[in-house]
């Protein structure tokens, strides 16, 4: 095997809650009068880390009213709706394989811990990780600390990260791991095609690179 662990996304890539994402911050929006986001296309589009910058981008203004305020009623409003989202069964099936190989299976995500684990276990996957790697606050600033600590424990380890955003392409990076960014997710797939790594469009094409 050509890696020994497997480090993954989770929003997006595990968890399609692209429309669970809109919804939520649409909420937000019309409270504030703002233009609303028409599509998943357009939100591919404006999408990106770190999210204060997507925020702005939309048109909320934080000299009216803080950040960390939204970023706490745009979570009350993602977590009501969550549990409308899929989980990608077909990653799931790659988690499983990569466990029975013997190779590490880490999660790795801007979420905040506790949110994260109570995510995981609802949908009934947290046991299929050795490893779960969220943040300490809910602003969602970067997973690159977190990706970190998994690197400070295992400094040997040959990975790949599987994400679906430009930033987890800079964490694969900041730890010296390979990347595979899935179509399909929080940006789109013609963004993700010019940054320089594999980018591929269903699990099967995912499954060749990992497994060979």
């Amino acid at each position: 095997m050509k890696y020994t662990h497997i480090l993954w996304d989770f929003n997006g890539t595990i968890l399609d809650d692209v429309d669970v994402g809109i919804e939520s911050v649409n909420t937000l929006l019309k409270k504030r009068g703002l233009p609303l986001i028409p599509d998943a296309d357009y939100y591919r589009g404006v999408f990106g880390f770190p999210i204060i910058k997507y925020y702005e981008r939309l048109g909320f203004d934080f000299s009216v009213e803080p950040f960390a305020a939204l970023a706490v009623e745009w979570v009350d409003e993602y977590m009501s709706r969550v549990s409308d989202a899929s989980v990608n069964k077909d990653i799931v099936s790659l988690i499983k394989r990569g466990r029975a190989e013997g190779l590490g299976q880490v999660l790795v995500s801007a979420t905040e811990r506790e949110m994260l684990s109570k995510q995981l276990l609802e949908i009934g996957i947290f046991d299929l990780f050795d490893e779960v790697f969220g943040l300490d606050n809910i602003h969602a600033v970067n997973k690159i600390s977190a990706a970190m600590a998994w690197r400070e424990k295992n400094p040997s380890a040959k990975a790949v990260f599987v994400g679906d955003t430009d930033h987890d392409f800079e964490t694969a990076k900041a730890i010296g791991a390979d990347c595979v960014l899935l179509c399909g997710g929080h940006q789109s797939s013609e963004y993700l095609l010019g940054l320089g790594c594999p980018v591929v469009r269903n699990c099967r094409e995912l499954e060749q690179i990992i497994f060979g």
